[in-house]
């Protein structure tokens, strides 16, 4: 009976992860359509493809497959890391779960829900943040709507109106709930179209991350010689999108060219990878391993390598992600990442364990570094853009006092302590 809930589990843990199911079929090398089958416990699972599934949801397979008892207490476990303000017994978690399943039960449904509503939170704040779409059509929604109180206020609170002046107000109350309806009609319309499979949004630099995504940022005919101008782009639809990414490509052809694949193989395969290191080996900054490493293939790293650039503004450029790692794309992301205050330290390594909070606390390694992309001439300053790769902690201790802590951006950030708040969070009382 246990290995014939393994979807089930499978479906409950990308839930909470926030995936798509078309994302997690991406991520292991599965059709939408199998995995769907999975989830619907109509097809068995193991091996290979169970361990993938585990290592994008971050959990270990045998949470996949054991019964309900592991799993509450797993949720068990993740609601008490996140406790604001308690300690929890984690010691007699068992035990709890053994004298009173119902209560536990209820308890770990509970958490489920807070984190998948955070997250909900999180993304509906990401998206009005830098979706001018989406923007235009709720101020539209929101403008007319107050046109009509306005209006409809005149008629109700003034007694005598002459007839042309009533006959106008009407006609424009008309005029105006019309607009209210074919406006509501195009905001609901493009919320259904963007919530299809591809969940692309029609902006250029998801497009383009959704490419990179596709190929697991990786492309083996730059790395056998050719340039660049020769990868096929094809699939992206826009011009736009497609100059970001012949941009991002030389980049990474420059990179490649200048640390080949064989030779970091050979480096990394010895032991954990030291960006400093390496950069001292290879006779290259900082920045050109960071990002070499995150586009190293499958299996080159014992742990998932993900990446961030932006430029001297804060503005995000790229990012490729990495399992439990949340940054909003466009604007009002915490200062605090080490990416950010690289610009403050050019030219010098950054390293820091860092705990990202906001959900099921999620640790991380980050290695950033800041270099200046232009110099002009005389009196100019220089243009710097900063770099942060990414490596989740699995047995990382979120309460460690030497870890930073940082929030996706303040309005979802429980840490209502922090001294870099820019405006108190929408969610529950921090830390």
């Amino acid at each position: 009976m246990r290995d014939k809930l393994t979807g089930s589990r499978i479906r409950e843990r990308r839930q909470i992860a926030g995936l798509r199911q078309a994302e997690l079929a991406r991520k292991v090398g599965i059709s939408a359509s199998y995995l769907n089958l999975i989830e619907h416990n109509r097809r068995r699972i193991g091996g290979k493809l169970l361990v993938d599934i585990a290592a994008v949801l971050m959990v270990e397979p045998s949470l996949l497959t054991q019964g309900i008892e592991a799993t509450l207490i797993s949720a068990l476990r993740e609601a008490a890391a996140e406790a604001v303000g308690q300690q929890a017994e984690v010691d007699a978690l068992e035990e709890f779960a053994g004298r009173f399943p119902g209560w536990a039960g209820v308890l770990a449904q509970m958490h489920r829900r807070v984190v998948s509503l955070e997250r909900t939170v999180e993304t509906l704040s990401d998206r009005l943040t830098h979706d001018p779409h989406l923007a235009s059509s709720v101020h539209e929604v929101l403008s007319t709507a107050a046109a009509i109180r306005s209006t409809a206020a005149i008629l109700a609170d003034t007694q005598e109106i002459e007839p042309e002046w009533q006959d106008r107000f009407h006609r424009n109350l008309h005029q105006d709930a019309e607009r209210l309806a074919d406006s509501s009609k195009s905001l609901v319309a493009y919320l259904d179209d963007s919530d299809s499979a591809e969940d692309r949004r029609g902006v250029p630099l998801e497009d383009v991350e959704a490419f990179f995504d596709a190929r697991e940022h990786h492309f083996p005919e730059i790395e056998d010689g050719k340039t660049a101008d020769q990868v096929d782009l094809a699939e992206l639809d826009s011009t736009t999108a497609r100059t970001l990414a012949l941009s991002f490509l030389k980049t990474y052809t420059a990179d490649a060219r200048a640390i080949p694949l064989a030779q970091i193989k050979a480096a990394v395969s010895v032991a954990e990878p030291d960006p400093a290191q390496l950069a001292a080996q290879f006779s290259v900054d900082t920045a050109t391993v960071l990002r070499r490493l995150a586009a190293l293939p499958k299996g080159y790293l014992s742990r998932p390598a993900g990446l961030v650039m932006c430029d001297a503004s804060g503005s995000v450029l790229f990012t490729k992600p990495v399992p439990g790692f949340a940054m909003p794309r466009f604007g009002e992301t915490c200062p605090l990442w080490p990416v950010f205050q690289a610009l403050n330290r050019p030219l010098v390594p950054i390293r820091k364990r860092v705990v990202q909070l906001g959900r099921a606390a999620a640790v991380f390694d980050c290695y950033a570094y800041a270099w200046p992309q232009f110099v002009g001439g005389y009196d100019e300053g220089p243009v710097y853009r900063s770099v942060m790769l990414i490596q989740p902690v699995e047995d990382g201790q979120p309460n460690d006092k030497t870890v930073s802590r940082v929030g996706p951006s303040c309005r979802v950030c429980p840490n209502n302590s922090c001294e870099a708040r820019r405006e108190p969070s929408i969610l529950r009382e921090g830390f």
